[in-house]
């Protein structure tokens, strides 16, 4: 009975756990009328970018009419997508703030960044190798800290749970960039909040906007590297468009700057089709909705 007893116990134990691990979420949900027209919206969005043309720009405006006249709050969430998706895909003059290691002037000094710590710097992971850092997250945290000296009574979020497949002692993204953000850049330990459990950039926005209502922030920098800045934009888009229906909350993303790398991994050339993809996972929006 007492073997029956504590196994129950390491049971609930176990499931609490796994509740815990669970990536935040908000009650928000689409209309369910509107499921397959964010599909057709999220696809036009990507072929927009890969074949642009006036026929697709009209296929865009109809999926935003046609989700508008089932419920004009998941239009304002489209068209807060659809305006941003615009802005960092399809306009060629958008400017990438990049960083690089010989630096003497960064350009992200005349970004328009409030300095207060109603900002927060948002420090997206890499995936570790062997339980360490690779060179491109030492990357990204070294031009999070340039930022973080600019504007030094701002605040940073750093975010990415335990990957890598030889990673025993499970080592997480943003822990192992919390230390060296402190150890290594100089950067005070008070200003850095993490979330250790993200495991995808989709995960990374959903995750982040709770501890950014939480600490009050109004503004927000992506700091990431170059090929992955405008796939992470549009995912903290939508979410904060996603928190201003739920919650009344927008944080506002108000520049960008990036670490200088090419991919090692190939498929994130292709950082538009996954960021559609994730755009779709955050939004619950069925795959067999979408023409991917």
């Amino acid at each position: 009975m007492k073997r029956i007893v504590t196994l129950m116990a390491a049971i609930v134990l176990f499931t609490a756990i796994l509740i815990g691990m669970q990536p935040r979420t908000t009650e928000y949900q689409i209309a369910e009328g509107n499921r397959i027209n964010f599909g057709h919206l999220l696809s036009d969005l990507l072929d927009a970018y890969e074949n642009d043309s006036a026929q697709v720009q009209d296929r865009l405006q109809f999926d935003l009419e046609t989700i508008k006249a089932v419920s004009i709050r998941d239009y304002d969430v489209a068209k807060a997508i659809a305006e941003h998706w615009a802005s960092v895909y399809l306009d060629p003059e958008y400017h990438l703030n990049v960083y690089h290691d010989d630096d003497m002037e960064p350009e992200i000094t005349d970004s328009g960044i409030p300095d207060t710590s109603s900002h927060a710097f948002i420090v997206l992971g890499y995936e570790l190798k062997d339980g360490e850092m690779t060179d491109e997250l030492k990357g990204r945290c070294k031009a999070a800290a340039v930022a973080a000296k600019m504007y030094p009574n701002t605040i940073l979020v750093c975010s990415g749970g335990a990957t890598g497949s030889n990673n025993p002692e499970h080592h997480t993204e943003a822990g192992m960039m919390r230390k060296y953000l402190a150890e290594q850049c100089g950067v005070n330990p008070g200003r850095i909040f993490t979330d250790e459990r993200a495991m995808t950039t989709a995960e990374n926005a959903v995750n982040t906007l709770a501890i950014l209502k939480s600490r009050g922030v109004r503004t927000m920098t992506i700091v990431t590297s170059s090929y992955h800045q405008r796939w992470g934009q549009v995912l903290y888009n939508a979410m904060s468009a996603v928190y201003g229906k739920q919650y009344g909350y927008t944080p506002e993303i108000v520049s960008n700057y990036c670490f200088s790398i090419e991919p090692e991994n190939e498929a994130f050339r292709n950082d538009a089709r996954i960021a559609i993809r994730q755009l779709a996972s955050i939004l619950h929006i069925p795959r067999q909705a979408m023409n991917l």
